[in-house]
C-alpha cells in the first residue's frame, strides 16, 4: 500500500495523480459527450432510436471490458499498463468523430473510446482501493470522482468556447478535444504500481468470484435492477433539446449537473465512512427516481436547470461510494475482477435499457422513457433497504 503524501491531507499521492489524470480525462471525453447526440441527430439526421442503440452499445463494451481486464489484471499483480493503453486509446478516437460522415463511423468511434475506457477503469479502481487504508476508502473515491467531475463541468464549457469561436463546429470542437486527452495519458507515468499481496488466477477471479461472498452477490442483484432502467445520460440531453432548449443551454445544464457532482462526492464518500455506505446509496435512488420523474413531467424547459442540479447530486451520492462498498466485500487480490463485474452489469444493461429508452420514446413519447427509469430506482431503493436490514455489515461499511 502506497501513502505518500500529496497536497491534499488524508490523501494518497497515487489517488491525487489519478484524480488528475481523470479530471484532463473528462475535460476531453465532456466537451464532445454532449454534442454526440446533437450532432447524430442534427449534422447527421440519425434518429433516436439508433441514438440509443449507439451509447448502448459503446457502454456494454466498455463494462465487458471493465470486467476481463480487472480479472487480468488482478493475475498479473499489475494495473499500470492497463490504464497507459485505455486512457491512450480513449484520446486517439476522438478525432475519429472529426471525420464522419455518417452515423456507423460514430458507431465505431464511441465504441473505441469505451474499449480505452473499459480497459482502464477496473484496474485504475483496483489501484486507488490497493493505495488507501480502509477507514479513508470512501472519501478516496469521492475524491477522485470530484476530480473527475471536474473535468466533466470544463469539458462542456470548453467545447462552448469552441463552438463559439468556430462557428458551431461539432468537428472542430471533436479534434480540440485530443489535447487534454493526450496530457491526461502523460500524467499516467509519475503513477507507482501496488502489487496486490495475493495473486488470483484469472479463470478464479471470473467464474468463481463471489461463490462465498454473499453480500457481493446481493449487491450485484442491486446494480442490475437499477442499470436496466438506467438509460444513456444522452436522453436528458434530447430531452432538453425537445423541450426547446438551444444545444448552448443544454450543454451549460449538463455542466451544471457535473458541477453538483464535484460539490457532493467527496462528502459522500466522507459520509458512507461514518454513518455507513448502503444508505448513501439509498437517497442517491430516490434522488434518481425523483429526478427521472421530473424529466419526464416537464412541459417546459423552466424546470430543467434545478433537475440537472439535482442529477448531479444523484452522481455524487452513488458514483465513489458503490465503489468503496464493492472493495469492501472483496480480498485484494480480487478487487480488479469484483469492480469489472459490478461495471460489466452496469454497462451491458445500457444496451437493453438505452434500446427500451429510445423504444419508450419514438411509441410512447419521452414521458415514458423517464417514468420507467423512476420506476427502477425506487425498485432499487427498495431493494437495497431490504439489505440494509438483512444483511451483515461488512467491515463496518453497511
Amino acid at each position: 500500500m502506497t501513502r505518500e503524501p500529496s497536497p491534499f491531507p488524508g490523501i494518497s499521492r497515487n489517488v491525487y495523480l489519478l484524480a488528475l489524470v481523470s479530471l484532463f480525462t473528462d475535460l476531453s471525453s465532456e466537451m464532445i459527450y454532449p454534442l454526440v447526440p446533437l450532432f447524430l441527430s442534427g449534422q447527421l439526421g440519425a434518429p433516436v432510436a439508433v441514438i440509443g442503440l449507439i451509447e448502448g452499445i459503446a457502454e456494454s463494451t466498455a463494462s465487458l471490458f471493465k470486467w476481463i481486464s480487472g480479472a487480468w489484471s488482478d493475475r498479473l499483480a499489475m494495473r499500470k499498463p492497463f490504464l497507459l493503453v485505455g486512457y491512450g486509446l480513449a484520446a486517439l478516437t476522438k478525432p475519429l468523430l472529426a471525420l464522419a460522415s455518417a452515423w456507423p463511423l460514430v458507431l465505431v468511434a464511441r465504441v473505441l473510446d469505451r474499449l480505452g475506457k473499459g480497459l482502464r477503469g477496473s484496474p485504475r479502481d483496483a489501484l486507488i482501493g490497493d493505495s488507501v487504508a480502509p477507514e479513508v476508502r470512501g472519501r478516496s473515491f469521492g475524491f477522485h470522482r470530484s476530480g473527475d467531475s471536474i473535468g466533466a463541468v470544463l469539458g462542456p464549457l470548453l467545447a462552448i468556447a469552441v463552438l463559439s469561436r468556430f462557428h458551431g463546429s461539432f468537428r472542430t470542437a471533436f479534434l480540440v478535444a485530443f489535447v487534454p486527452g493526450f496530457l491526461s495519458t502523460l500524467l499516467i507515468l509519475p503513477v507507482r504500481e501496488v502489487r496486490p499481496p495475493v495473486k488470483v488466477r484469472a479463470a478464479s477471479s471470473i467464474w468463481r468470484l463471489g461463490a462465498g461472498n454473499p453480500a457481493l452477490r446481493r449487491f450485484l442483484v442491486v446494480v442490475f435492477v437499477f442499470a436496466i432502467g438506467n438509460s444513456s445520460d444522452m436522453f436528458l440531453i434530447l430531452r432538453a433539446s425537445q423541450l426547446g432548449v438551444s444545444s448552448t443551454t443544454a450543454v451549460l445544464m449538463f455542466a451544471l449537473a457535473s458541477f453538483l457532482n464535484v460539490l457532493s462526492s467527496y462528502p459522500a464518500g466522507i459520509a458512507s465512512d461514518r454513518l455507513g455506505r448502503k444508505g448513501v446509496l439509498i437517497t442517491g435512488f430516490v434522488v434518481f427516481a425523483a429526478v427521472y420523474f421530473g424529466f419526464g413531467m416537464a412541459g417546459s424547459p423552466a424546470p430543467l436547470w434545478g433537475l440537472f442540479a439535482v442529477y448531479g447530486v444523484y452522481l455524487g451520492l452513488t458514483e465513489g461510494v458503490s465503489k468503496a462498498l464493492i472493495v469492501d466485500f472483496t480480498p485484494e487480490g480480487e478487487r480488479g475482477a469484483a469492480l469489472g463485474l459490478q461495471a460489466a452489469v452496469l454497462g451491458i444493461c445500457t444496451l437493453p435499457a438505452s434500446v427500451i429508452a429510445g423504444a419508450l420514446w419514438q411509441y410512447g413519447g419521452p414521458a415514458w422513457t423517464f417514468l420507467y427509469g423512476a420506476a427502477t430506482a425506487i425498485g432499487t431503493a427498495v431493494l437495497l433497504a431490504y439489505f440494509l436490514t438483512s444483511g451483515k455489515r461488512v467491515n463496518g461499511a453497511w
